[in-house]
């Protein structure tokens, strides 16, 4: 029935007799449905959204009528008019029918840049009370489910989001210096002796078999039988953490991942995972790292993965609820790892005891690690003696280890040292496999390794030739040539390895805007002690604190700090307190003399502030007093094992609180609550990057890196295996808003994305600088950003109150109340970026 036309017959006097419609004479022939879309947010309670539609795309067929209003590619949403954007009307036999093909339709539509409330109509459509067709007026209103959404990105506009801000404002990733390398690098295929279809297919032969036959026990039986050294390359892990910052994705590892199942199929294990691996992925990278573990895995099914755990602290850097590492530990298991090597920070047992009893509740290979320090063939060593580490390794023993590492994060580790340590160790425990592990910073690791080999270790750390020496691990190609006529040489093919090295060279050139230069060995590093998992990262926090010209006070700072803290074991996270300590002492120009004398008055980091409280675990010898209850004041002191007493998780209301949230994934994995549980904050931040990009882990790195130039063209594999081309066309003029339109060829087809310039100068309003002498007067130690300011003017504060917490680089400093007294001013917000001397409060003292 032509509607119109009816109507016009009728207000001209027809009657609907002589039309022919009567009552008898009409039957249902099917079913009819109309959905309105409309730019409302379904994420903010459908308030109408506004802006410019980037793509605007509708379906189309039988049954689909489409009745448009302000819809199409370009058009401003305005918010002084009807939010409708087109009405859509589907027509099908049944109403069953009616519904799907309503669904149908609506999936086809493709619509970025305003907000829509096609989820929800989406949701209405699937709910089966609906499709069943019992709704009644209230039916939203009683049915709460139908107003929980998964917000989405769509994958093409996602990406082109990432690449236009790339292009407006420059790199992204923290902590990148210029560009980076402009290389793609070549995977070797064939490898040398082998197909090119043998090459890209997962070897199945490798010393996981032997674990996954034999068990753990078994596994360290025929560890201890075997007649060759074995090794555990790091290059996936620790030797870029050292040289790169953490920064190589899994784009890049999943490139090389088959072809070094084949060239390592004879190695110990692969240290993939964990330590700052974990909240790097997901804080830098925009990845998760529970997905590179599965990944990886699926690629490289015969060489055991191994993961640090940093025992109560699993990959955090605080101590957790027990139940969060355990189940830490069996997600962890599930999803790949086998070898666990578990370690404390400060060697303190109660804390290695939790991590090791998580790993065996969860079934993995225990390697427990005895950190090292100091110099044990130095007969002048008055703390980390012979005697010590003999004690701690029988206790690690006794508690029913499988493994025993040796964890030298300085490489202070010297060949006298080692010959000593390892002959000690091995004949006190002739079934034990050793593991070892250094750093080349001195570039003595491979003579150390030698003597340790010869003293009875079984197994040593080493990386790809590109990715080796200094603050990394001892060279793989250097310790084979040096052993290869050795009766316990190391089982290599040499020239398929150089082939993988190959591969390494070219991606360490493609991440040299992560390399901090780090050229050259330094035997300084036996004074000042930083680890080198530490030494790079803490150079670029020296840069980004302002402090990069001081660079060598800091290195002397960190053996004062070290001193001061009680001459500890320093590895992540005890190796930051005594980082953020040595930068404190820098950036405030203090002297040893200081730190003992005003102590009490001075506001330190918050990680040196937790360490001396006991948050940490209690270090070798304990604690230095009476610098501890100067800095702890009236702060609570734990002495026995951090977070023994924290309430377990509820991991189950966690989920609901994930799900509640704006930024929920499609669905909410127990290892998304292990994550959450970890690094809250983080993990927000990396949902939130999730939902303005979606996945970008399958951009080229240098791509992900670099932005496009005009009229650049690259190929990316979006969806699986879909590989879409993308061209970048023009960027356009400044708008009022301060935002740019940058035009891409996507396929063929032009899109468009609007991205804030944020290079717009704005008008800066300079902050007072804190006098210097004016003991009213409290300024900023470092150059931060205000995460609490809780000081309030007219306040009466005592003696060390948290007045203002900054955030910089991971550490977080509370200024407190020199002096008891009055707030008279308060000159900073939460949010706002300070530059050290800047003017935070200021205070009236109590007479």
């Amino acid at each position: 029935v032509n509607l119109v036309a009816t109507q016009i017959q009728l207000a001209s006097g027809a009657s609907l007799e002589q039309l022919g419609l009567t009552q008898e004479a009409i039957t249902a022939r099917g079913f009819a449905m109309q959905v309105r879309i409309t730019t409302e947010d379904v994420y903010a309670g459908f308030q109408p959204d506004t802006g410019r539609i980037d793509v605007y795309r509708t379906p189309g067929g039988n049954g689909i009528r489409l009745d448009g209003a302000a819809g199409f590619q370009g058009a401003s949403i305005s918010p002084h008019y009807d939010s409708m954007l087109v009405k859509l009307t589907a027509r099908a036999r049944t109403y069953e029918d009616t519904c799907y093909k309503l669904l149908a339709a609506l999936s086809e539509f493709n619509i970025r840049g305003v907000s829509t409330n096609i989820q929800f109509l989406k949701t209405v459509l699937l709910h089966p009370t609906f499709v069943a067709g019992e709704v009644w007026t209230t039916f939203v209103d009683d049915t709460p489910e139908l107003l929980r959404f998964v917000p989405t990105v769509g994958p093409v506009h996602g990406v082109l989001t990432w690449l236009a801000n790339l292009k407006i404002n420059g790199p992204q990733i923290e902590g990148q210096m210029g560009a980076p390398g402009k290389v793609t690098p070549e995977v070797p295929n064939p490898l040398i002796g082998m197909s090119t279809y043998n090459t890209q297919t997962p070897c199945q032969v490798g010393w996981r078999n032997v674990l996954q036959e034999e068990g753990p026990e078994g596994f360290c039986k025929a560890v201890r039988q075997h007649s060759k050294t074995l090794i555990m390359d790091t290059t996936w892990r620790d030797a870029h953490q050292s040289l790169l910052m953490t920064r190589v994705r899994t784009y890049d590892l999943k490139q090389i991942a088959e072809p070094t199942s084949h060239v390592l199929k004879n190695a110990f294990s692969l240290e993939m995972w964990g330590g700052a691996t974990f909240d790097v992925a997901l804080r830098f990278l925009h990845e998760c790292p529970w997905d590179r573990l599965k990944s990886l895995r699926a690629r490289v099914p015969n060489i055991p993965f191994q993961m640090l755990l940093r025992g109560a602290n699993a990959v955090g850097y605080t101590a957790y609820p027990d139940n969060v590492v355990y189940e830490f530990c069996k997600e962890a298991k599930d999803a790949g790892i086998d070898i666990f090597r578990v370690f404390d920070s400060l060697n303190y047992f109660e804390n290695m005891k939790l991590g090791i009893d998580a790993v065996r509740a969860a079934g993995g290979v225990i390697e427990a690690t005895c950190c090292y320090t100091g110099d044990v063939a130095d007969p002048n060593e008055i703390k980390y003696t012979l005697d010590y580490y003999l004690g701690f390794v029988k206790q690690l023993v006794d508690y029913g280890i499988h493994i025993l590492a040796i964890k030298d994060m300085a490489g202070l580790l010297t060949p006298k040292g080692a010959t000593k340590l390892i002959s000690a160790i091995r004949a006190a425990h002739p079934d034990l496999v050793i593991h070892l592990h250094t750093h080349d910073t001195a570039g003595t690791g491979v003579a150390m390794y030698l003597a340790a080999v010869e003293a009875g270790a079984d197994i040593v750390d080493v990386c790809c030739d590109a990715m080796s020496g200094v603050t990394s691990q001892p060279s793989m190609g250097a310790l084979y040539a040096c052993m290869k006529d050795h009766p316990k040489g190391v089982e290599l093919d040499f020239n398929q390895m150089q082939q993988i090295n190959s591969y390494w060279e070219q991606t360490r050139e493609l991440y040299k805007c992560f390399d901090p230069g780090v050229n050259a060995s330094s035997s300084e590093v036996y004074q000042h002690q930083i680890p080198g998992g530490q030494y790079t990262n803490m150079a670029f926090q020296a840069k980004a604190l302002g402090l990069g010209s001081h660079w060598t006070a800091i290195k002397r700072a960190y053996q004062l700090a070290n001193k001061l803290c009680g001459d500890i074991i320093k590895v992540t996270p005890s190796s930051k307190v005594v980082g953020d300590f040595a930068q404190f002492i820098v950036a405030n120009n203090l002297t040893e003399q200081d730190i003992l004398t005003k102590a009490d008055t001075l506001s330190f980091p918050s990680s040196v502030i937790e360490y001396f409280q006991g948050y940490l675990g209690q270090p070798v010898g304990g604690f230095p007093e009476p610098l501890r209850s100067k800095i702890v004041g009236d702060r609570p002191k734990i002495e026995g094992r951090p977070g023994a007493d924290l309430e377990p998780i509820d991991f189950d209301a966690l989920a609901e609180q994930l799900k509640a949230t704006k930024l929920q994934r499609d669905t909410i994995r127990k290892v998304d609550c292990l994550s959450a549980a970890m690094y809250p904050a983080v993990f927000n931040g990396y949902l939130k990057n999730q939902h303005q990009y979606g996945d970008i882990s399958r951009l080229p790195t240098y791509n992900f890196l670099h932005p496009l130039d005009i009229g650049e063209e690259i190929t990316v594999s979006i969806q699986k295996e879909k590989k879409t081309v993308i061209k970048m066309l023009a960027v356009g003029p400044l708008y009022a808003n301060n935002k740019r339109e940058v035009l891409f060829e996507v396929e063929g087809e032009g899109r468009s994305v609007l991205i804030e310039d944020k290079s717009v100068e704005t008008t800066k309003v300079a902050k007072p600088k804190a006098e210097a002498g004016n003991d009213k007067h409290i300024g900023s130690p470092m150059t931060a950003v205000v995460v609490n300011a809780p000081a309030t003017v007219g306040d009466t504060v005592e003696a060390k109150q948290p007045l203002v917490v900054l955030s910089a680089m991971k550490m977080e400093t509370i200024i407190a109340a020199p002096v008891a007294g009055k707030i008279v001013a308060v000159h900073v917000g939460q949010g706002d970026a300070v530059a050290q001397g800047d003017l935070l409060v200021e205070i009236e003292p109590a007479v």
